[in-house]
């Protein structure tokens, strides 16, 4: 994104001058194109549109190319690699008909109403959920008046008229990944929570499963994480999340193959033609496989406009079994993270007195020092000892690290009913287990970036 100083509005938003020009008796059009660089400083433009005539601008002639993209064309080769999901297989009622590497996928969980059906500890979200159930009991069906004590939605109003109602139930309460190695109790609510997405066929209650989360669009970078818990909508930013998870589950709860045989033959055609392998490919193999591609960084990088724009697709790399290995390593990284031995973070305590005297907790601060390697907690309390791979280890915006201390800074809720009735959150309460997760993310994300590396040196010499 332009920094402000670049562009002569002081906005963040690109801006474009356009000259349309009319002549008589001529069908189609041609477009002629120029952008000034990036970083050109605001001055820098104004001084080229004073002083450059119209005929001295060097323009391109642009035209589409097959998927109507007019810029910025993205590399041709990535439509021969193999979808990892698309619309049509998704809804075919045979299994010959399939054409992707998964039958199923889906939007992570919306619940447009996060801070009341997310909680960190279960008798806060039974509070809220019993709170949240009482006052939506109270509107009547017909009713055209919504209290401000409830986030109204569309959904929700529908379902008032369909004179659905909904009783708290402890076996509800699960877990789910909020933000990055940020997991929160989630209450699986089928009135409040407004779009479930899949989330029935892949997580359902009191099943386990597995899922590869990807970010594609054009605020942020391409993003992928490993899961076995329900994944929010908004894991990475505003752009939505997709999962595509290992197995899906009946209508029978019982569990299913939802990586495709038509995904399997094209591995196996391709990889065990002619003589014998020495294993042969399974579908475990080709969701370790797929998950390891994703984090490549020279297929991150050369299909970087692709990933915006459509899901992935993924590429036969010479070596299977290396890149299922690396797939398979990274995904125990990223699921088992709260499982991983700490790496060994040196804790400094410097007693806050000001506050001691006042007889309150230490100033929760919650922020990163990259360059010296460190993380400052609150006034009295910081880590160090953090490898600077750590910090490059990144998830949409933010490095690994970075997500787990933003989700534990104490914030001002924005709803006002849970701003009055419930806002109990202090991280004094939470800071040894903060302590411990930091350590866990720093092994993990020293880890995935040593992995990532020998990934770039294969595909470099590839």
């Amino acid at each position: 994104m332009p920094l402000l100083r670049n562009n002569v509005f002081g906005i963040q938003t690109g801006v474009a001058i356009s000259f349309l020009v009319k002549r008589a008796k001529t069908r189609g059009c041609r477009i002629h194109y120029a952008r000034r660089p990036q970083l050109e400083t605001a001055e820098e433009k104004l001084g080229f549109l004073g002083s450059t005539g119209f005929n001295a601008v060097a323009f391109d002639d642009v035209e589409p190319n097959e998927s109507n993209d007019w810029i910025n064309h993205p590399v041709n080769e990535f439509l021969s690699f193999l979808p990892i999901g698309d619309r049509a297989t998704k809804s075919v009622r045979v299994a010959r008909q399939e054409q992707a590497i998964f039958r199923l996928y889906s939007l992570g969980i919306s619940t447009n109403r996060d801070e009341w059906v997310h909680g960190k500890e279960p008798r806060e979200l039974q509070r809220k959920v019993e709170y949240l159930v009482e006052a939506y009991d109270q509107v009547s069906p017909s009713s055209e008046d919504f209290p401000n004590t409830l986030k109204w939605s569309r959904n929700l109003k529908r379902r008032l008229y369909q004179k659905r109602r909904e009783k708290f139930e402890i076996t509800r309460i699960t877990k789910s990944l909020y933000r990055p190695y940020s997991a929160h109790l989630l209450y699986q609510s089928d009135l409040f929570i407004d779009e479930a997405g899949s989330a029935a066929q892949v997580f359902p209650k009191g099943s386990r499963n597995r899922a590869i989360c990807v970010m594609s669009g054009d605020r942020q970078d391409f993003a992928a994480i490993a899961t076995d818990l329900i994944p929010n909508l908004n894991m990475f930013s505003a752009d939505a999340i997709h999962y595509f998870p290992r197995k899906r589950f009946d209508q029978r709860g019982v569990a299913v193959e939802n990586i495709t045989d038509w995904a399997l033959d094209q591995f196996r055609a391709h990889y065990e033609a002619g003589a014998a392998p020495p294993r042969p490919i399974t579908k475990d193999a080709i969701f370790h496989y797929v998950y390891g591609v994703l984090h490549d960084p020279v297929y991150r990088e050369k299909y970087a406009l692709n990933l915006k724009r459509e899901f992935p697709r993924i590429p036969f790399y010479a070596d299977f079994w290396r890149w299922a290995e690396w797939g398979e390593r990274l995904m125990a990284l990223h699921i088992g993270y709260e499982t991983v031995e700490p790496w060994p973070l040196r804790r400094i305590d410097v007693p806050d007195q000001q506050a001691r005297k006042a007889g309150l907790a230490p100033r929760a601060l919650l922020r990163a020092d990259k360059s010296a390697g460190a993380v400052v907690l609150d006034s009295e309390t910081q880590l160090t000892g953090i490898p600077a791979a750590a910090w490059d280890y990144r998830l949409g915006n933010r490095s690994a690290l970075e997500w787990v201390l933003d989700q534990h800074k104490e914030k001002t809720p924005r709803d006002p009913t849970i701003r009055e009735k419930f806002n109990t959150y202090q991280f004094a309460d939470y800071k040894d287990k903060v302590i411990d997760l930091l350590g866990r993310v720093t092994r993990v994300s020293v880890e995935t970036m040593e992995i990532v590396a020998a990934m770039r040196a294969a595909s470099g010499s590839a």
